[in-house]
């Protein structure tokens, strides 16, 4: 068998392409080629061997490791690669066929240096006050900035540049650097590693650790940990160069989110019940809590979010709230000793809301998170005094939490690029982000201490696969098993109508995306190659030959239809509200849809064939799926309630029909012939699936599983046959704290 080579973390130029793996891109003549994830593995194997006969056992066993595939799936990826790289059969510049061998690259390969690049945001000139309105700064707004690469020597292959023209384009390179630097005032591009950070682990406990929160003397730090047993959060505060923690809260609920007062003394948090939710103030060594404000309850799907911040001048806490479902999250100021609260900003109806929000270093300024959708937000700016916000960030990315350099000229914050949350920062006159590699991947809640530079930040290990339950005693095959799985996640699995095929969403191909394999979870295939954030919600069309799915290519929730086999998806809308969660007509010719286009999620629909969406419920609705008869729409009343109700589908009123109280679990539920399944946590890691029967009223155990379902995500799923059960399992759950001494 050919050996392979391993990747090795350069990019490669032949004839007018260049292949860039560190950014999962082809381009041609510097625009990039669409090409979709398996093809690109695929020339990435056949350009890193150029030159060398890559037997078909060689690359069917690199591209499907463990998995049996047949040769004619290579026989299609190859054609797919001709056609990307404009070569036929009969004219084979760059992939040779060896008949009853395999193939080779003969085109000349050249290795260029390639350091890991993250994609720019949109830069804002620090002379530029305001930026341009949401609808014409697509066309008044300069392109994204990217640091060029640099070029180097190939290893062992033709450089076609002579020497002086070489050093010609590194002196174009660096005066265009100069450039920019003098003109825009923009920093070193921190991509790689820097060798005098010093990283190291601040907590190494069992089970999860989160949301750091620097002492003002920056010698302690507290933090949520939900303990040995993972399962209710408290705080606790510990030194920061070691020694035992103190827990600080011990509550049913949970308490999460810790902002300490300005003298040390005082920690504020938001703590979680089923009662209601509340701003609580606690002694930092510990005692009684004070309740010093309710809060809206309902933030399911927003949870990586923080809800507040306290001013480093003690006079206001900020925080993230909202008085009913209809409006959207705002900030205001609240009173630490009264509880009074001033409204700060106003966002638009139509958006998800202000989140995340902290003060600047003088308590001047609260950057926060403008959520256009769950999944997609950018980086405002505004003054304590009111005023308009000014948008700092323009990515169309995941960003979450955020924390100010202790000298208040950058912000950190967690972005999630490539299905992976990464540390980044901006500089608050503008500019393009830069990612802190020295943090990794999986990172989250950034916090600086004010004196030290010290940055600390939470590293998750959680991963998702699908697990198969058998619902037939009888079957010879495992009752439970893990059935779709990689060192990624694999979450909302749907069954195609005739069973032979099975969709999901994951990550597994460096962002989220759509996914199909077989009814035994075998030959998996990507269809969407969005590359950004995250593509979902699968759902099949009743032939089986096309999926409704939500994307944000343009950072907006719209909804698009792409066929089962693959292709470019076909998008059905275009409003400036989040449009999410699609679901199929039975008869096939609508798809639904939430919105929240009124001010509020309701379910609409919209034409299968394309057409005007049409308003369907009044009272709110999220989830929306049609009983198998297609007589009766059902759904939830909002994100994160776990209250089914229902309406006929030729129109009427809308009804309550069954709440299995699981806030956590609210999108684990599934309407069949029997009734509706849904899922409930019997402890942190146990979950038992159940039946309510819609006829009786009655509620039967199907089975108790030892293992924790992903929450806040749809999942449930049954075979036609009614054999089958699938639904996403967390595998692996776990944080840790980590800090960088000395950042700058």
């Amino acid at each position: 068998m050919t050996p392979v080579k391993q990747y090795s973390g350069q990019s490669y130029e032949f004839g007018t392409f260049r292949l860039v793996p560190g950014e999962h891109r082809l381009l041609r003549q510097g625009e990039p080629v669409l090409l979709p994830p398996k093809e690109f593995e695929l020339l990435l194997l056949l350009v890193r061997n150029s030159g060398q006969v890559m037997e078909r056992e060689s690359l069917i066993k690199s591209l499907w490791p463990n998995t049996v595939v047949e040769e004619a799936n290579l026989n299609v990826h190859i054609s797919a690669l001709r056609k990307v790289l404009a070569e036929s059969q009969s004219e084979q510049r760059y992939i040779e066929t060896l008949p009853r061998l395999g193939y080779r690259f003969i085109a000349e390969v050249t290795e260029v240096a390639d350091p890991e690049l993250f994609p720019a945001a949109t830069f804002i000139s620090p002379l530029q006050d305001e930026p341009a309105p949401a609808e014409v700064q697509d066309d008044v707004l300069p392109p994204p900035l990217r640091a060029a690469p640099a070029t180097a020597a190939p290893r062992g292959r033709s450089m076609k540049m002579s020497l002086p023209l070489w050093w010609m384009a590194l002196a174009i390179l660096g005066l265009a650097g100069y450039a920019l630097v003098k003109l825009y005032g923009l920093k070193e591009a921190h991509n790689e590693p820097r060798a005098d950070l010093n990283v190291l682990p601040l907590t190494t406990y069992p089970g999860r650790e989160s949301q750091p929160a620097f002492a003002p003397d920056g010698n302690q730090i507290a933090f949520v940990w939900r303990g040995e047993k993972d399962d209710t959060a408290n705080l606790f505060v510990r030194m920061v160069d070691g020694g035992n923690w103190v827990q600080v809260t011990n509550h049913a609920g949970d308490d999460v989110n810790p902002a300490w007062s300005s003298d040390g003394r005082t920690i504020a948090f938001y703590r979680r019940t089923s009662e209601g939710d509340g701003i609580y103030l606690v002694p930092a060594l510990g005692g009684a809590a004070r309740k010093l404000t309710d809060m809206w309850s309902n933030r399911q799907g927003v949870g990586s979010h923080t809800w507040l911040h306290w001013s480093p001048l003690e006079k206001w806490l900020v925080v993230s709230d909202k008085a009913s479902a209809q409006e959207p999250f705002s900030l205001y100021l609240l009173a630490p000793e009264t509880g009074e609260k001033q409204r700060l900003t106003t966002p638009t109806a139509s958006l998800v809301g202000d989140v995340s929000p902290v003060f600047s270093p003088d308590g001047k300024q609260v950057a926060f998170v403008r959520l256009m959708s769950v999944v997609a937000g950018e980086i405002y700016l505004i003054s304590v005094a009111g005023g308009e916000p000014k948008r700092l960030t323009f990515s169309g990315e995941g960003i979450s939490s955020l924390a100010w350099t202790p000298d208040g000229r950058e912000i950190v914050f967690s972005s999630r690029y490539g299905g992976k949350n990464r540390l980044l920062r901006v500089s608050v006159a503008g500019g393009t982000p830069q990612w802190i590699a020295a943090s990794g991947n999986d990172a989250l809640y950034p916090a600086f201490s004010r004196q030290g530079n010290r940055l600390a930040w939470s590293r998750t290990t959680d991963n998702t696969d699908v697990f198969r339950l058998a619902l037939r005693e009888a079957d010879a095959a495992p009752r439970l098993t893990n059935f779709i799985s990689s060192t990624a996640y694999e979450i909302s699995p749907r069954y195609s109508p005739d069973g032979k095929r099975i969709a999901f969403e994951s990550n597994r191909s460096g962002s989220s995306e759509i996914w199909v394999c077989g009814s035994a979870g075998e030959n998996p295939i990507c269809l969407t190659s969005f590359r950004g954030p995250l593509a979902g919600s699968p759902s099949w069309s009743p032939d089986g030959k096309q999926l409704a799915i939500d994307c944000r290519p343009e950072g907006n929730a719209d909804i698009y239809a792409i066929s089962g086999e693959g292709g470019t998806p076909r998008r059905l809308t275009n409003d400036p509200a989040e449009d999410i969660v699609p679901s199929w007509s039975r008869d096939g010719r609508w798809i639904y849809f939430a919105s929240l286009r009124s001010g509020r999620l309701q379910i609409w629909k919209v034409p299968a064939a394309g057409g005007d969406a049409i308003q369907v419920t009044q009272q709110g609705g999220f989830d929306p799926v049609e009983s198998p008869d297609g007589n009766w729409l059902y759904f939830t009343q909002e994100r994160g309630s776990s209250s089914i109700w229902r309406m006929p589908t030729t129109g009427g009123s809308e009804t309550p029909v069954y709440d299995f109280h699981e806030r956590n679990y609210s999108r684990m539920w599934l309407v069949t012939n029997d009734g509706i399944y849904f899922a409930a946590p019997a402890s942190p890691t146990q979950t038992t699936l159940k039946l309510f029967d819609l006829i009786t009223g009655s509620i039967k155990v199907v089975a108790e599983i030892d293992s924790a379902l992903r929450n806040g995500v749809s999942g449930l799923t049954m075979s036609p046959d009614g054999k089958w059960l699938l639904f996403p399992v967390n595998t692996q759950r776990g944080s840790d704290l980590m800090m960088i001494e000395n950042f700058q």
